[in-house]
């Protein structure tokens, strides 16, 4: 008698992803998805003051992340693809604070504009090589520019407001040229205001429980009443993930959670969820201050699409998302300490605005 036993070995690869900007706020949520779902990650980001080796301090010494200091911008990025070989590139790398582009936009055009075209022109050469590969660009909602009323889908028309909007606007419309022209594997993505673990406090809601934390006022701009969806940026990272996975090349994609606040409700919800976390009482309250020039007053998506195609919605209620949100920043104050404090407290913009 002769006993044969057949053994199925699969041995799988695994794919390896590339994240440009992956020290920033959503690119190392994103890392952090990615490697749960045992992806291979390499994390290119050029270490601006936005950068934050903290953020990926929990999966800094995982065999299957790897971290090149590397600008956008870089000749090396065509050396990179061919050297790792990636299934996909996510670019989240950009500058993003709308205060500092009206400071200084050359540093938006750089980077959301010529950093996208150098993305763009190593791909195409890499594209020729490996056919399999995809390119998933993360932009904004504020593009489309006020949507006083109803909610803005992919056909909207562009209007950005600020000189931030106007170069991820621009950077779209070159990704898209790119796809029609040279039938490059491209994607779109159009996501609502983020917050969660790990966002840099030039932004509201990290900058609230900063202020909240030493007993400052709440700034706010104008009266407060500047509505913002708001997206749990782990619910967003899974919708990027989706895309990847079932997205169509060409298109693009509202990401959003039809979800508006205005920024009183910001923080007045903060300041509720500090009650609940801490026994310190504290006399923070709102102050408000003169507006941001070119401040536009609603931003909200329509997010069917994504919906429908993609079976993807969003699974955190902004009351349990802004409590992890608040936790996290509890549990991480030296996270804050790792920031230059000026880039935390320092108000920029401000030489724009008018003289009353």
């Amino acid at each position: 008698t002769i006993l044969i036993v057949f053994t199925n070995v699969k041995n799988k690869i695994m794919k390896k992803i590339i994240v440009t900007g992956g020290l920033g706020f959503i690119g190392s949520n994103l890392i952090e998805l990615l490697l749960k779902k045992n992806f291979y990650v390499i994390n290119l980001d050029k270490v601006s003051y936005s950068s934050n080796f903290y953020n990926t301090k929990e999966f800094n010494k995982n065999k299957n992340y790897k971290f090149i200091k590397c600008d956008i911008n870089s000749k090396r990025l065509a050396d990179i693809f061919n050297k790792f070989k990636p299934s996909c590139i996510f670019n989240l790398a950009a500058e993003t604070h709308v205060d500092r582009s009206i400071d200084n936009p050359s540093h938006f055009i750089n980077s959301n504009i010529n950093g996208v075209y150098n993305i763009l022109e190593c791909f195409k050469k890499y594209y020729k090589k490996n056919k399999k590969i995809k390119l998933i660009h993360i932009s904004t909602d504020e593009v489309y520019g006020d949507v006083l009323k109803g909610r803005s889908n992919e056909s909207y028309p562009y209007k950005p407001s600020s000189p931030y909007a106007a170069s991820k606007a621009s950077s779209d419309h070159l990704v898209y040229s790119y796809v029609r022209t040279y039938k490059l594997p491209a994607i779109v993505t159009n996501c609502s205001n983020n917050y969660g673990p790990k966002q840099h406090p030039e932004k509201l809601i990290p900058k609230l429980i900063y202020n909240i934390f030493n007993n400052k006022s709440l700034p706010i701009y104008g009266k407060g009443l500047n509505s913002r969806e708001w997206i749990y940026v782990m619910d967003h990272c899974e919708a990027l993930y989706d895309i990847y996975k079932k997205g169509k090349f060409g298109e693009f994609y509202n990401i959003g959670s039809n979800k508006n606040l205005n920024n009183i409700q910001i923080c007045k919800s903060l300041l509720n969820v500090s009650k609940f976390f801490t026994d310190k009482k504290n006399n923070v309250k709102i102050k408000f201050v003169k507006d941001r020039p070119g401040h536009d007053l609603r931003y909200a998506l329509n997010s069917n699409k994504i919906k429908k195609e993609i079976k993807w919605k969003p699974k955190t209620s902004f009351k349990l998302g802004i409590k992890k949100t608040f936790q996290w920043y509890l549990n991480n104050k030296n996270y804050y300490k790792s920031l230059s404090k000026k880039d935390i407290t320092k108000r920029l913009g401000v030489k724009w605005l008018k003289k009353e």
